[in-house]
C-alpha cells in the first residue's frame, strides 16, 4: 500500500493495465449484431459529382445499405460544425467567409479522400469490396495546394461563392504604431518563414460505433476523442438537429490525441444516422491510409515578419504578415488557430511596445488544417524567436545578450504592460543561466574547434518559449465513496488520451482524502455522468480537473461531516477531517473518537433523510497560466554529406507547482519529440497539377525515431502561478513549443561557419547538403 502524495514522481497507475493489453480502445468496443462501415472517398483533389450509382454495390454479398449526401440532405441531417468561423471578423468588421461541408459530399469534392457515399454491410471485408463498386462520375476542376499561390487573386477559387480562395483578412494589435517602429528604427530583421504542414498521426485511428435505442429515441456513440461533452453538442446541435441530451457520447482509452481527436468529423454522425435506420450498431474504423486523407492536419503558414530595435538592442516593434492555409473546408477551430489562438504570443517573453499581427487565411484543395500539439502557439514561438536569433547576429549582440536585453524581469512581476503577453509570475533569465549552465556552454567554442578539425560544423541554438494555456471555461467533477469495495470512484470531464490524467488525479485525491492509490479508481468520458466537461486541450485539464475536484472533495467532506457528527454523537463544528498519516477518518477534535471515511459510506446509504456520500464539484477559471522555459540544442553537421546529428538537447522549464515530475518529463519529451518531427523530417506533401497527397503513407512520410534523438536533459524552476489554486502551468504542449527554433537555430548557428543564413524546416541531410553545396559555389 503506497500513499500517492502531490509532488512525488510515482509511477503511472494505468500503465499495468495498457501494457498487458487491458485497454479499452474504439475499436475493442463490439455490439451484438453489428454492422460494418466503408467510407468512399474521392480520389479528386477537386471536381464536379455529376452522378452516383450505387445499383452493383447495393447487390453485392452482405451490403446492407449504401449512403450519398442526397440521402442524408432529404433527412435533414445539417453540416459538419466549424464552430470557430464566426468568432472571427475580418479587419474591415465583416465577418468570414463560412464553407459548408455536408456529411458526405453533394455535389462537389474538394480535397482527395473527401467523403462521397458509405457502403454498410456484414462484414468489413464486404462492405471494402462493395465500396469497389460505388460508380461516380466526376468532371475534375482546377486544384490549387500551394499556401502562397492560394493568395494570388489569379488562382483558381475552390469556393466560388468566395470570389477567391480567401477565407477572411484578419489583423491584430496597432498596425500604425508597428510601422512607426519599424520606420523609425536603428535596425530593423526581416525574415520569411515556412511552418511546414503536419500529418497528426496518432498511434490510433480514429473510430466510430453508433448505436440507437427506438424505445429511448436516443443515441449512442464510442469514439476516440478530447472529450465527450463538447463532441455531444456538436453532433447534436451541428449535424443530427437533436437536443444534446437525446445522444450519449463514450470515451475510454485514447491512443493519441494532439488536438485532431477534439473534433467532430462526418464518420460520427454517419455510424449514428445508419445505427437509427438500419435499426442495428454500425461501427467504422479507419486505416492508416484513411487517416492520412481524413484528419485534421497542423501547421502549414508562411510568414514574413519585421522586428524593430534600438540603437540599444531594444525591441521596439513586431510587424507579421501570415498567410495560414485552412485546407479544403473550415474545420472545427481552424478558424481560430492561426488567429485568436496565439493572439499577441508572437511578443514572446519581451517587453514589445508595438505589435501587428496580419493573417490573411486561404482556402485550398487539401485536407482541412486544425489544432495540433501546441494550437497556434508553436508557430508564434518559432516566429519570435528565430527573429531574436537573427536580430542578435545582425546586430552583433549575439543570441544570448539580445535575449536577455528584452526579457521582462523577474522583479516586475506580475506584469499587465500590452501588449506583451500578462504574466503573474516567471523568471526568464534565471531559467536561461541555469540552460546554459547545463549545456556547459563556456565550452561550446572548444567543442566546435574540435568538430571542425573533423570536418563536422557544430551548432549551439537556442529558444526561450513561452506558451499560453486555455482558461474561460468550467470544469466537473464528482466523487463517489463505494462503501462495499472501500474505493472512491472519480470522475471528471478531461479526457486521458496517454498523459497520464488517472495517476495525477489518483495522487491529488490520495493527498485530499488521505486513501491508498489502490482506494481510487479514475473514470472519464461518459457525457451522461457530468453536466460538462471542458474536455482535454490547451494544456489545461491539470488546474481545470483539480480545481474541479477540490471543490467536490471539500463538498465530500462536508457532507460526511453531517454524518460523523450523528454517530459520534457530536456538534458538527467539533468534527474534524484527517486525511493524512495513514488516515482517512472523521474524528472528534481532541479525542480519539473515529469513524472511518467508508463506514460514514456505510451509514449514510442506510440515513432515510441523507443522499449516498458523494459529491460533485465544477470549478471556473478565467485566468490563462503561461508555462515558460530555456531550451538548448547542439547540432553537428558533416560538411561533406549532409549528416546530421543532435548531440545534445536542455531544457530548463517554469510549469509552476509540479504535481508529477515524472509525467512532467514525460510530456515534455513527447512534446519535444513531435517539435523535433516537424523541423527534422516531417512534411506533408501535395501534387500541385493534380492535388493528390504524396506523403500518404508512412514509406513517404518521415517520423521521428528514437535513434534520430538525443537523451533529453530536462528540470524545472517551479514559479508557481497565480492564476489557480495550485499554482500550476500547464505542460502538455510545451515542448512542441520550444523544441523547431531551438533545432533550427542550433542549425543555422552551424550553417553559418560556411556562409549559409537561412534554412526552412523540415532539415533533411539532403536539404543540408545542398545548402552547402550551393555556398561552395557561390564562394568559388
Amino acid at each position: 500500500m503506497v500513499k500517492f502524495g502531490v509532488g512525488q514522481s510515482v509511477r503511472r497507475v494505468e500503465d499495468d493495465r495498457l501494457i498487458t493489453g487491458g485497454g479499452r480502445y474504439a475499436d475493442d468496443f463490439r455490439a451484438p449484431g453489428q454492422a460494418y462501415m466503408v467510407v468512399v472517398r474521392s480520389p479528386y483533389a477537386h471536381a464536379k459529382i455529376l452522378s452516383i450509382d450505387t445499383e452493383s454495390a447495393r447487390a453485392a454479398p452482405g451490403v446492407v445499405d449504401v449512403l450519398t449526401g442526397q440521402e442524408l440532405q432529404e433527412a435533414g441531417l445539417g453540416e459538419v460544425s466549424n464552430a470557430a468561423v464566426a468568432l472571427i471578423k475580418q479587419r474591415d468588421g465583416s465577418p468570414a467567409f463560412k464553407t459548408t461541408r455536408h456529411v458526405l459530399a453533394v455535389d462537389r469534392v474538394r480535397h482527395a479522400g473527401d467523403a462521397i457515399a458509405a457502403v454498410i454491410a456484414e462484414s468489413e471485408a464486404e462492405a471494402r469490396d462493395a465500396a469497389e463498386l460505388v460508380m461516380i462520375d466526376f468532371e475534375e476542376l482546377p486544384v490549387v495546394v500551394d499556401t502562397e499561390k492560394a493568395a494570388d487573386p489569379s488562382s483558381p477559387a475552390i469556393w466560388e461563392e468566395a470570389g477567391s480562395n480567401l477565407a477572411y483578412d484578419w489583423g491584430k494589435g496597432d498596425e500604425e504604431a508597428a510601422r512607426a517602429a519599424i520606420a523609425n528604427a536603428h535596425h530593423v530583421t526581416k525574415l520569411k518563414l515556412i511552418n511546414n504542414r503536419i500529418v497528426v498521426n496518432a498511434m490510433e485511428p480514429r473510430a466510430a460505433l453508433g448505436m440507437y435505442d427506438k424505445e429511448q429515441d436516443r443515441y449512442t456513440l464510442h469514439v476516440p476523442s478530447q472529450g465527450v461533452h463538447g463532441l455531444r453538442d456538436r453532433i447534436a446541435n451541428d449535424t443530427l438537429k437533436i437536443a444534446p441530451e437525446k445522444l450519449r457520447v463514450i470515451t475510454e482509452d485514447v491512443g493519441g490525441g494532439f488536438g485532431m481527436k477534439t473534433f467532430a468529423y462526418p464518420e460520427y454522425p454517419l455510424v449514428l444516422y445508419a445505427a437509427k435506420k438500419l435499426g442495428r450498431p454500425v461501427k467504422w474504423t479507419a486505416d492508416r491510409a484513411e487517416s492520412f486523407l481524413s484528419d485534421t492536419q497542423g501547421r502549414d503558414h508562411v510568414t514574413e515578419a519585421q522586428l524593430a530595435l534600438d540603437a540599444e538592442g531594444h525591441i521596439l516593434g513586431i510587424y507579421i504578415d501570415t498567410i495560414a492555409n485552412l485546407g479544403a473546408y473550415q474545420s472545427q477551430f481552424g478558424a481560430f488557430i492561426p488567429t485568436l489562438a496565439p493572439r499577441d504570443m508572437q511578443a514572446g517573453v519581451y517587453k514589445v511596445p508595438a505589435i501587428y499581427n496580419h493573417v490573411r487565411a486561404v482556402l485550398t484543395n487539401t485536407v482541412p488544417v486544425d489544432a495540433y500539439r501546441g494550437a497556434g502557439r508553436p508557430e508564434a514561438s518559432y516566429l519570435i524567436e528565430r527573429l531574436m536569433d537573427k536580430a542578435g547576429y545582425e546586430t552583433g549582440l549575439g543570441p544570448i545578450e539580445i535575449r536577455r536585453r528584452n526579457f521582462i524581469p523577474a522583479e516586475e512581476m506580475p506584469y499587465n504592460q500590452k501588449p506583451s503577453l500578462p504574466f503573474d509570475s516567471g523568471d526568464f533569465n534565471r531559467n536561461l543561466n541555469d540552460a546554459l549552465a547545463k549545456a556547459d556552454y563556456e565550452a561550446f567554442e572548444k567543442r566546435r574547434a574540435e568538430k571542425a578539425k573533423e570536418g563536422k560544423l557544430l551548432g549551439l541554438g537556442l529558444c526561450y518559449y513561452v506558451e499560453r494555456t486555455a482558461a474561460g471555461m468550467s470544469e466537473f467533477a464528482q466523487l463517489a465513496v463505494d462503501a462495499e469495495a472501500n474505493v472512491v470512484h472519480v470522475y471528471t470531464g478531461s479526457q486521458t488520451n496517454g498523459q497520464g490524467h488517472e495517476t495525477v488525479w489518483t495522487q491529488f485525491i490520495s493527498s485530499r482524502l488521505g486513501l491508498d492509490a489502490d482506494q481510487i479508481v479514475v473514470h472519464s468520458g461518459d457525457s451522461d455522468v457530468l453536466p460538462g466537461g471542458a474536455g482535454t486541450g490547451g494544456s489545461k485539464a491539470v488546474y481545470m480537473s483539480t480545481g474541479a475536484l477540490g471543490v467536490a472533495s471539500d463538498t465530500l467532506i462536508e457532507k460526511g461531516k453531517q454524518i460523523a457528527a450523528n454517530e459520534l454523537e457530536a456538534a458538527v463544528a467539533d468534527i474534524e477531517y484527517r486525511g493524512a498519516d495513514g488516515e482517512a477518518v472523521f474524528a472528534v477534535v481532541g479525542t480519539d473518537k473515529r469513524i472511518d471515511l467508508f463506514e460514514v459510506a456505510r451509514k449514510a446509504e442506510g440515513q432515510t433523510d441523507s443522499a449516498a456520500l458523494e459529491a460533485a464539484g465544477e470549478y471556473k477559471e478565467a485566468g490563462n497560466s503561461y508555462p515558460n522555459g530555456a531550451h538548448i540544442c547542439e547540432v553537428e553537421i558533416d560538411r561533406d554529406t549532409g549528416d546530421f546529428e543532435i548531440t545534445r538537447y536542455i531544457a530548463v522549464d517554469d510549469f509552476g507547482h509540479v504535481i508529477n515530475p515524472m509525467i512532467v518529463a514525460g510530456q515534455v519529451h513527447g512534446g519535444i519529440v513531435q517539435g523535433l518531427g516537424q523541423a527534422m523530417g516531417e512534411r506533408t506533401v501535395y501534387d500541385e497539377e493534380s492535388g493528390q497527397l504524396l506523403t500518404g503513407s508512412f514509406q513517404d512520410y518521415w517520423m521521428p525515431r528514437a535513434d534520430d534523438l538525443p537523451f533529453f536533459d530536462t528540470s524545472y524552476n517551479e514559479i508557481p502561478s497565480k492564476s489557480n489554486q495550485l499554482g500550476v502551468k500547464g505542460a502538455g504542449e510545451a515542448g512542441t513549443v520550444g523544441a523547431p527554433s531551438a533545432f533550427i537555430n542550433a542549425v543555422l548557428d552551424a550553417l553559418r561557419l560556411a556562409g549559409v543564413e537561412n534554412i526552412d524546416m523540415p532539415v533533411t541531410p539532403y536539404s543540408l547538403w545542398k545548402a552547402l553545396h550551393g555556398a561552395e559555389e557561390k564562394a568559388a
